[in-house]
């Protein structure tokens, strides 16, 4: 397994190894050993999975507050996304920058976003099948989103959430469509 620190070193991509032959292939996903040597000593409480069919799906940007923070270790199992995670802690040096990566089934990496940081993703396929491990539960009042086209956070979200590829409008669910901006967040780390 290997651990790669991103321009914002707390947000880990993870790439598990994958072991194949003629039947395919068989990676270890999680193993909690491994992630302790690598200094990510985590207590996973909860596996959340989404389903998004069209392209061009966003949800995000979420995130809980303590004593329900989440860390969230991501992974695609159909299709792929834009990953999002932008660090929220007022006192970071980071504070307000964003980290991406493009995670995908077919290559099977992984993104550790810690607390402190909203996370958010857009769908660049159909029948996207998203799973995650969470160390809190989901606490529905300590959520909290932020607009996901902030112009503050200047996210260069992909083509197909903006109409540029023939596509309409991003699809959002009714709480991110009026998640208010990153400036007006009362609440954060």
């Amino acid at each position: 397994m290997e651990f790669i620190p991103t321009e914002i070193p707390d947000v880990v991509e993870v790439v598990p190894v994958r072991r194949g032959d003629a039947r395919g292939w068989f990676t270890e996903a999680y193993r909690r050993d491994l992630f302790a040597d690598a200094g990510l000593a985590l207590d996973f409480v909860q596996d959340n999975e989404s389903f998004s069919a069209t392209p061009g799906t966003i949800r995000g940007l979420h995130y809980q507050l303590p004593p329900f923070a989440q860390d969230k270790l991501v992974r695609v199992l159909r299709g792929s996304i834009f990953d999002v995670a932008v660090d929220i802690r007022r006192d970071s040096p980071t504070f307000g920058r964003h980290v991406t990566r493009t995670l995908s089934a077919d290559a099977g990496n992984q993104l550790l976003v810690p607390a402190g940081f909203a996370h958010g993703f857009a769908t660049l396929t159909a029948d996207v099948h998203v799973t995650y491990k969470v160390t809190a539960p989901y606490a529905a009042d300590t959520e909290r989103s932020i607009r996901w086209d902030d112009a503050d956070l200047a996210i260069a979200w992909p083509n197909v959430v903006d109409g540029v590829d023939g596509t309409d409008a991003p699809t959002l669910s009714d709480k991110d469509a009026v998640a208010p901006r990153f400036a007006d967040q009362p609440d954060m780390f």
